[in-house]
Order: structure tokens, then sequence, then C-alpha cells
């Protein structure tokens, strides 16, 4: 039971908004002390020496912090972070959604098309949601209302794209869960591309048939100054080909197995000072103010870890991991129904926790269970990529919509991307069914080979 109370404990911290990384290492040191001085009531030799035998627990802190900073894996977190903060600096974000606008803005909903396709761009490049969606609702969302598109999509379209960081490579979502999960990098960004790829053409799909239906709610962008579709496209080529030449090699070296996902890290890096330098933003200062961001970013993902991964040491040692392993494993249906309850325990969690959280708290006890039912743990990884990012989408916490609001206009209510995200929320988990009930359609297996 004191598996149980120590959880209960840290939703409940969680709620009252205390520091996640505190929060957990505080309740494992608390419930730590009290299992040590239960244990010791009733330890044969006395009571002075079960305590040092039960403080023995903490005496393995240090050995599993070590084990986490010489994580190789791990290294190539702050680096990717540091490649999309590079770029976003080097206002990437502006020159695209300009050539892809003038590509695609004269066609109706062409302004949503293009929004999708550098989404995708950013999210294959700096894999940073909050920049991604801010970018966009800066620059993106007053052009699609000055040229009267309805209000709701074009809160939806922008929050949908910017979150295409979550499931596109490379993503840190994804280095992350490989990390729980033990699973090779390559292969959840080589199993995640075509899943990305068909959200994307979802989302397409959609803005195309409301285009289609309603024509007038999504006008074609009509220029005074016109120029030749040649010298439009060459100058729209100039500005995505530079980034989209970084991804293939970033994702290209990964994926052909030239290098690993940490040397394809650092490749990124150096690929985004010389692009930097490319659109004549690069200085000094954008590399040292670049290089503290990236610090705090990691170092608050380090600190979650640490904190979590002193809480999973506690929460093993009472025994909880047993219990939720025993009823996940004995419910009627066996994988399915595991998948089943497992996705709506991360679904509803990411109202209220970030990824980071849910992967290094919340991933750890579903293990077990997924290791003896024999579950591909790359499909698994892919399924909750999916499906933290509909969690960010979703009312009334999704992060992503309070990124968007903290940028919009003051006449777009919050309602009105509530609103807006809900048929996107609706292809995601129509994606996400599709890949649990038949992964074969993505060159994916439920179980183990």
């Amino acid at each position: 039971m004191i598996g149980i109370v120590m959880f209960l404990c840290s939703v409940f911290f969680l709620l009252l908004g205390f520091p996640v990384a505190f929060s957990f290492g505080a309740i494992a040191v608390l419930f730590g002390f009290i299992m040590t001085t239960m244990e010791a009531l009733y330890y044969e030799e006395g009571v002075i020496s079960g305590l040092y035998e039960g403080f023995r627990l903490f005496a393995y802190m240090p050995y599993r912090i070590f084990s986490i900073m010489e994580n190789s894996i791990l290294i190539a977190i702050p680096l990717f972070i540091f490649m999309g903060i590079v770029l976003q600096k080097s206002q990437l974000a502006e020159k695209l959604l300009h050539s892809m606008g003038s590509l695609f803005g004269k066609f109706p909903g062409g302004i949503a098309i293009s929004t999708f396709l550098v989404g995708a761009l950013l999210a294959a490049s700096t894999g940073v949601v909050g920049a991604s969606v801010i970018a966009m609702g800066v620059i993106s969302l007053p052009v699609m209302l000055k040229q009267n598109y309805p209000a709701s999509i074009s809160c939806g379209v922008v929050t949908s794209a910017g979150t295409l960081g979550q499931i596109i490579p490379p993503s840190i979502v994804l280095i992350i869960l490989a990390d729980v999960l033990r699973i090779p990098v390559g292969d959840a960004f080589r199993e995640a591309f075509i899943p990305g790829i068909t959200l994307i053409g979802l989302y397409i799909a959609i803005i195309l048939a409301i285009a289609i239906l309603k024509p007038d709610s999504m006008p074609a962008i009509v220029k005074e100054n016109k120029q030749s579709y040649l010298k439009e496209l060459y100058e729209a080529l100039k500005n995505i080909l530079p980034p989209l030449t970084l991804v293939i090699l970033v994702l290209g070296s990964i994926f052909f197995g030239i290098a690993t996902p940490t040397e394809s890290s650092a490749i990124g890096a150096i690929g985004s000072i010389v692009l930097s330098a490319l659109y004549k933003q690069f200085s000094l200062d954008l590399i040292m103010n670049s290089a503290r961001e990236t610090v705090r970013i990691t170092s608050m993902v380090i600190a979650i870890l640490i904190g979590a991964t002193a809480f999973s040491m506690v929460f093993a040692q009472s025994g909880g991991e047993e219990i939720i392993k025993d009823i996940l494993t004995s419910l009627p249906g066996d994988e399915l129904t595991f998948i089943l309850i497992s996705m709506l325990v991360v679904f509803l969690l990411g109202f209220f926790m970030d990824f980071i959280e849910i992967s290094y708290i919340i991933l750890p006890l579903l293990i077990p269970s997924a290791l003896a039912l024999d579950i591909n743990l790359v499909w698994f990884a892919i399924l909750v990529a999916v499906n933290l990012q509909t969690s960010f989408l979703t009312p009334p916490f999704g992060f992503s919509l309070f990124y968007l609001k903290g940028v919009a206009p003051a006449s777009v209510s919050t309602t009105t991307i509530y609103k807006g995200v809900i048929p996107f929320i609706a292809l995601q988990i129509c994606l996400l069914f599709v890949l649990a009930l038949f992964p074969e359609i993505f060159g994916l297996s439920h179980l183990n080979n």
C-alpha cells in the first residue's frame, strides 16, 4: 500500500503546482524513510541494524544518477534543443511561412496548407513544440484572420501544425521514450516517420475538404504586385532548401545507419550555426543566448529525471510495480486491453503533466506489464508519442492551447481556440486507433517477432 499512497501523494502535489523534480525527490525520501523505519521495527537483529540496512537503499542513488550522466543517448537532447533554438532565433519560421505562402496562398485554403507544411519542416528541424506554436501564432494566424479565415479553424491549424514536433523526428519526445523503454532511438525515429507523414496528410485533407465545400471561408490571397511563378518558386526554394537539406542530413544519417542519433544531433547543431550564417543572423550573442536557453531546458529535463529515478527506486522497493503489473496482466483481453487502459491513462495525465514527467514517472510503471505481454516496445513508443501529441491539443489544459493564447490577438477567445482544435483532435484519435488496431499498415507489429 505504501507504493499506492506514494503515487497518490505525487499526483496531489503536482495538482498543487509544486515543481515536479523536487516533489518526486521529496516524496521518495519521505516514503523511503517511512518504509525503512517500518521494516527496521521487524528486523531480527534490532532496530538500529534494521535502519542501517534500510538506508542502504539510498546508497544506490548516486550510482543511478551517475548512470544517467553516462547515458550517451541523452546527449542528443541538448544538441537537438540547441539546434532548434538557433534555427528559431535565425527567423527560420518567418522565411518558411513567407515562402510557402507565396506558393500556395493563391489557392483556397493555401495559407492553412502552407502552415502545416512549415509546421512539418519546423518539427523536423527543431522538435521544439512551444517555439513552433508561438512562431506560427505570431506570423501565420494574423494573415489567416486578415484573409477572413474562420478564427476557430485558424487557431486549430496553428496549434495542430505547431504540435507536430511531438511525433516528427528528431523529436525530443521520441528520444526520451526510447531511453525509458530501452529501445534504439534510430528505430523509434524510423517507425514514427510514416505515422507522422500520415497525420500531416490527414490535416491537409481536411483543409482541402473545407476549401472545396466552402471556398469563401478560405479565400485565396490576391496580390497587388504580381510576380512570375518561376520567380516566386526561386525565392521559395532559396528559403526551403537549406533547412530541408539539414533535415535530410540529420535524419538520413540515422535512417541509413551512417550515424547514431547522438552523432546526428551534433551534425544538426553545427548545421544550424551554418544556416544562421547563411541567413545573415549569426552572432556571438545568438550562440550565447541559445546555449543559455539550452542549458536551462536540459537542466529541467535532467532534474525531473533524477527526481523520477529516486521515486521509481523507492516505488519498486515498496512492491508497487508488482501490484500494477499483476493488475494489468490479469485483465481480460490480453495486450489490446492493456494498450487501451495504458493509452487512456497517458491521455488523461497529459492534461496535467508534461511529456517528460509522463515518460519518466508513468511509463516505468507500465513497462513490466508490456514485457510480460510480449508487446513490441517500438510500437508502444509510437502509440505513446501520438497520444501525448493529442493531449497537447485537448481542452481545457492542452499546452499548445496556452502557447497560442499567449500570442493570439485579444479578439480570439479561449473558447474559439478550443472549438478550432476539435476536428484535428478527432483526426489524431482516429490515427491512434488505427495504429493500435492495425499496426501492420505502418510496417509495425503489436508483438515482438
